[in-house]
């Protein structure tokens, strides 16, 4: 029970307790009044009557006396008027019952009034003739009696229901600094951090909000420190100090995990953007100059490429830069060169000292399995073809002349993707993903979306979901993957959740949202729940879309989940707006336990510790092997998954 309860029940008990000693009391000073009202009543009228029958005693003239004993009877409210002799023996007496009407039987039997019977003494000089005794009916006294207490308990009733209001009203306004203690403990729990800038002027009050304060202060500064050390170690270990991008060992990272898809087909591209002759800029210009070209391409490169999923951009050398799209097309590529190339014209246009020839971009498109050195190698004979077609030039060619199965023009991808939808014709493979804690036991089931090209060829959601972006079809084919996980019950899959990865371009269709959003509070008791599983780049981008599409999911008991977590140099505070159920370290990273035992398994744990600090699960995605396993659980990595564990294998119902 809240303290405003209790006080507002204790104040009542009080008021209630007051209340009945008050009743009690007043009830009590009535009664006797009426009783002393009663006596005096019955006394003045025994001795005036006395006094009037006297003389109609002494000359023994009863006819008289008994129609003077009537008309005082009839006209006053009597009990008995009785009329004796010395001998005690009865000459005339009128009584009635008592009777009092508008007054309940229960309140004459609770509360009697004792009407006592007085008397006189009929004297004639010296000669005694007999006594007169009269009585007082209490039926006025009664209905006097219930009258005041009606009205009493009416008056304290009102006065009661005032109090209560008011005291109501009083409370809230006074405990309303505890309600907001309340809720900052609440969003604390949820690594929410609220401050109350509003401080009450109770003494007491004011040292628990001040108290409460400086906790939360304390515990945001453990999460700032420790997403500040992560965030260092990461640019420390994968970054560029100078233009903000990646450095070699990024992209060999990112590369590796884009490139390695065992029995998974790939497609990408990678393009090199080079600074022409930049010895002879710093010689010319300066290094001062020179650090500040580099660091404008960078920004040109990021332009460029802002519309790309899961992009890797990096500085390689002093003025050569790498763009990974792993899931790019070879259109896209060349789109690509041309927006950087554009910047590049841009750049010339504002007349700082700029060189006229800035720089070249050359690169290639894969449809096979590849490495980083025959992407490097491939892409700088390609950067050289470009530079001898003159200033600011670019080139862009298939990795390989020989012929791939995967379409490559837009209108291909369209008229495949309509057919797919059309037909629904989409495979959905599963995964499991468990604890590292124990290898049996399920956190849950993630769904992998597969098509199949009329040549066999089947293709990746890495593949044709950026082109379905792009082509405005990614929402359709959500729709059906999601179709598909709505059907599970939690008896079908382990651990009772299944996981959709859902592009956040989808999120932008109204109608689409609609859908999810009814289908989930549409959902038996006994079905899985729903983890909606986004990109970490996409999450940041769309950060205010996702947020507000979180609470909704949230709300029906459903959760969300991040992909590719720390592949993205985002600041980590957007996981306080997020909340989401877990995080998956992008395989990128956990490649690196292969070889890497110092900062690779740094960057690690402070991932691990800046998640656990807001209650978020850590899961290693692309584990394959023991020694990555257990590297991953000395970090505290929550779950895994991976061929290590499970290989993907078709969904059945």
């Amino acid at each position: 029970m809240t303290l405003y309860r209790q006080m507002l029940i204790f104040t009542s008990i009080l008021f209630c307790v007051l209340f009945a000693c008050a009743w009690i009391i007043k009830l009590q000073s009535t009664r006797t009044f009426l009783q002393d009202q009663l006596e005096s009543h019955a006394q003045d009228t025994a001795t005036s009557l006395g006094l009037s029958i006297l003389p109609y005693v002494t000359e023994n003239d009863m006819a008289t006396v008994e129609t003077m004993m009537h008309a005082v009877f009839d006209r006053g409210y009597y009990q008995t008027i009785l009329l004796t002799d010395l001998e005690g023996k009865t000459l005339i007496e009128r009584k009635q019952e008592v009777v009092s009407y508008q007054v309940p039987d229960w309140f004459i039997r609770a509360i009697p009034l004792a009407t006592p019977q007085m008397q006189t003494l009929i004297t004639s000089g010296w000669q005694q003739m007999g006594h007169l005794y009269v009585k007082s009916h209490p039926g006025y006294a009664y209905k006097t009696l219930w009258q005041t207490t009606v009205d009493m308990t009416k008056v304290f009733a009102i006065i009661a229901g005032l109090v209560l209001i008011c005291g109501a009203l009083g409370l809230r306004l006074l405990l309303q600094p505890l309600r907001q203690v309340e809720l900052q403990a609440e969003d604390l729990c949820r690594r929410q951090y609220r401050f109350q800038t509003k401080l009450p002027r109770t003494r007491e009050l004011r040292r628990v909000v001040v108290a409460m304060n400086s906790m939360t202060r304390k515990i945001k500064q453990i999460f700032d420190d420790q997403a500040q050390i992560a965030d260092q170690l990461r640019k420390n270990a994968y970054g560029d100090p100078l233009t903000g991008l990646g450095n070699r060992r990024y992209l060999d990272g990112q590369v590796a995990a884009g490139t390695n898809k065992a029995g998974a087909a790939v497609q990408g591209a990678f393009l090199l953007a080079q600074v022409y002759n930049l010895p002879e800029l710093n010689q010319t210009k300066g290094y001062q100059q020179s650090d500040l070209v580099l660091q404008r391409i960078a920004e040109c490169l990021r332009t460029a490429t802002r519309r790309i999923p899961n992009v890797a951009l990096a500085r390689i050398s002093g003025g050569s830069f790498a763009i990974f799209m792993p899931e790019a097309t070879d259109e896209e590529a060349r789109r690509v060169s041309r927006e950087i190339i554009r910047g590049f014209a841009g750049l010339l246009s504002e007349e700082i000292g700029y060189p006229e020839n800035l720089g070249h971009v050359g690169g290639v498109s894969y449809a096979q399995t590849t490495s980083l050195s025959q992407l490097l190698s491939a892409a700088d004979r390609i950067l050289s073809s470009a530079k001898s077609q003159g200033p600011n030039s670019w080139a862009i060619a298939p990795l390989s002349e020989e012929p791939v199965g995967a379409p490559r023009g837009e209108q291909e991808w369209l008229e495949i993707l309509d057919y797919v939808l059309t037909r629904k014709d989409i495979t959905v493979f599963r995964q499991a993903v468990v604890m590292s804690s124990d290898l049996r036991q399920y956190m849950h089931m993630e769904l992998l979306a597969r098509i199949t090209l009329r040549t066999g060829q089947m293709l990746n959601a890495g593949i044709f979901i950026p082109l379905a972006e792009r082509l405005q079809r990614v929402s359709a084919i959500d729709r059906i993957v999601l179709e598909k996980a709505l059907q599970l019950q939690s008896k079908d899959i382990q651990g009772g959740e299944v996981a959709v990865n859902i592009s956040t371009s989808s999120l932008k269709d109204t109608s689409f949202t609609r859908w999810i959003l009814t289908s989930l509070k549409k959902r038996p008791s006994g079905s899985a729940k729903i983890i909606f599983e986004f990109t970490e780049c996409n999450a940041t981008q769309e950060l205010t879309i996702l947020h507000s599409f979180t609470k909704e999911v949230k709300a029906c008991g459903h959760f969300i989940g991040l992909d590719h977590f720390g592949q993205s140099f985002a600041n980590f505070d957007y996981l306080k707006t997020l909340q989401p159920k877990y995080v998956k370290i992008d395989r990128a990273f956990t490649d690196e336990l292969h070889t890497d035992a110092g900062t690779g398994h740094l960057f690690i744990a402070s991932l691990v510790n800046a998640a656990h600090s807001l209650d978020i699960l850590v899961i290693a995605e692309g584990v394959e092997e023991g020694k990555q396993y257990q590297g991953l659980k000395d970090l505290n990595v929550d779950g895994i998954q991976g061929y290590f564990i499970d290989k993907p294998s078709a969904l059945t119902y």
